[in-house]
C-alpha cells in the first residue's frame, strides 16, 4: 500500500512497555471510544505495506506481523531493532501504542515532511515543542546504520556484547538529522489514568463524537472506506423531515446495501463512488417525495379527479341536471328525498304512492 504523497512505507508499533504509571495495566488494550488504544494506532497506519507490532501477540482488528525484542522488556531501542528486522520499505513509521488521537492524516504529514527533506527522520512535537521520537517517520537505512553503530560502540566498551537492552532511545535520535512536524493533539499519549479520562472525555465532545463514532464503526466492521458523511447526513435529514422519522436510518441502510451491490457488479470505480451515486439517487427521490407533499398541502392546488371533494364518478353533472340511476348507486333515492324535486314516473302496473 502507499500513502497519497509520501510513497510506500512500513510501520513499527511498540506495544510492550510495562505501563508502570497505570499500575501495570495492559495499556495497549485500554479502550478509548470503544476501541483499544493499539487498534486506534493501527488504524492510523493502515496504509502501511507491512505493520510490525513489537509485543506479545494479542487480538487486533487489523492483521499485523508480531516481533519480540531480546530480552523481552528490553526497552524501546531494542524493540525498534526487532521491529525493523521485519520491514523492507525505505520509509518506516515508528509509533507507540498509546496515541488515542493519532490519525492517518498525521502519518501522511510525517511521511510528506520526510520525503520533502534530506533529513533522516520527521518527528512530531508536543505542545511544549519537545520531540516525540515514537511518533515519527524515518529512513530505514539511517535507523539501521545508527543502531549498528551504537551496538558496535557498546561492544567496544564492553557493555554486554552489543546488546541494546536498556539503552535510551535518545542515544539513537541524537545521532539523526531530524525535521519536525507540529501536531499537539496527535502527540497526546496516555501515560496515566488521568490521561485516559481526558481522552475519553474529549472524544465525546459535540465537535468530535460523530467522527469518532464513524471511525469506530468502520474499524469494528472492517470497512476501509472514505465517504461523504455530510451527504449521508443530509439524506437522513431529508428522509426524516420529508417522509417520516424512521425513514432516515432505513434509507441510509438501503443506500449502503445498494452501494455494496453496485461495487460487487463493478458498476462503480470504487466503494466510495458507489455510495455517492446511491446517495444522489436516494436524495433526489426524497426531494420529489417532499415536493409532492408540499403541493398537496397548498390551498387550491390541483388534485387528481379521484380525490377532489364532490367530483363526479363518471361524467360531469351540471347543477339541476338529471342523473341516471346507473350513474351512482342510490341516486334515485337521494333525488326523491329532496323536497320539491320531480318525482320519477311510476313503472307500468305500479300503484300510485300515497299522498
Amino acid at each position: 500500500m502507499t500513502t497519497k504523497e509520501g510513497g510506500p512505507y512500513d510501520a513499527v508499533v511498540l506495544a510492550g512497555g510495562g505501563a508502570a504509571r497505570l499500575g501495570g495495566a495492559d495499556k495497549p488494550g485500554v479502550r478509548v471510544g470503544g476501541r483499544a488504544l493499539i487498534d486506534r494506532v493501527l488504524a492510523a497506519c493502515s496504509g502501511a505495506g507491512t505493520t510490525v507490532v513489537v509485543a506479545a501477540p494479542r487480538p487486533t482488528v487489523r492483521p499485523v506481523v508480531w516481533a519480540r525484542e531480546e530480552p523481552a522488556g528490553g526497552g524501546p531501542l531494542a524493540a525498534l531493532d526487532a521491529g525493523l528486522a521485519r520491514t523492507t520499505a525505505e520509509q518506516v513509521v515508528v509509533l507507540s501504542a498509546d496515541l488515542p488521537f493519532l490519525g492517518e492524516r498525521t502519518v501522511r504529514r510525517l511521511l510528506d515532511a520526510l520525503a520533502g527533506s534530506g533529513a533522516d527522520g520527521a518527528v512530531l512535537t508536543d505542545p511544549d515543542g519537545r520531540d516525540q521520537p515514537l511518533v515519527a517517520a524515518y529512513r530505514r537505512d539511517a535507523l539501521l546504520r545508527e543502531i549498528a553503530a551504537l551496538a558496535a560502540r557498546d561492544e567496544r566498551d564492553g557493555h554486554g556484547g552489543g546488546g541494546l537492552a536498556g539503552m535510551p532511545l535518545r542515544r539513537l535520535t541524537g545521532r539523526l538529522a531530524l525535521t519536525r512536524v507540529a501536531d499537539p493533539l496527535a502527540a497526546f499519549d496516555c501515560d496515566t489514568w488521568d490521561d485516559i479520562a481526558s481522552a475519553r472525555a474529549r472524544i465525546r465532545e459535540h465537535g468530535n463524537v460523530l467522527d469518532e463514532w464513524i471511525s469506530a464503526v468502520k474499524d469494528e466492521l472492517g470497512i476501509e472506506l472514505d465517504v461523504d458523511t455530510g451527504a449521508l447526513l443530509d439524506l437522513a435529514r431529508d428522509a426524516a423531515h420529508g417522509v417520516a422519522r424512521p425513514a432516515a436510518p432505513l434509507t441510509t441502510f438501503l443506500v449502503g446495501y445498494a452501494a455494496a451491490q453496485a461495487a460487487a457488479r463493478g458498476g462503480a470505480a470504487d466503494g466510495a463512488e458507489a455510495v455517492a451515486e446511491a446517495t444522489r439517487k436516494a436524495a433526489a427521490l426524497a426531494a420529489r417525495w417532499a415536493d409532492e407533499d408540499q403541493q398537496d398541502a397548498k390551498p387550491g392546488a390541483a388534485q387528481p379527479e379521484s380525490v377532489q371533494p364532490g367530483a363526479a364518478q363518471s361524467e360531469p353533472v351540471q347543477p339541476g341536471a338529471a342523473r341516471s340511476e346507473s350513474a351512482r348507486p342510490g341516486a334515485a333515492q337521494l333525488k326523491s328525498a329532496q323536497p320539491g324535486s320531480p318525482q320519477p314516473a311510476p313503472a307500468p302496473g305500479t300503484p300510485p304512492s300515497a299522498g
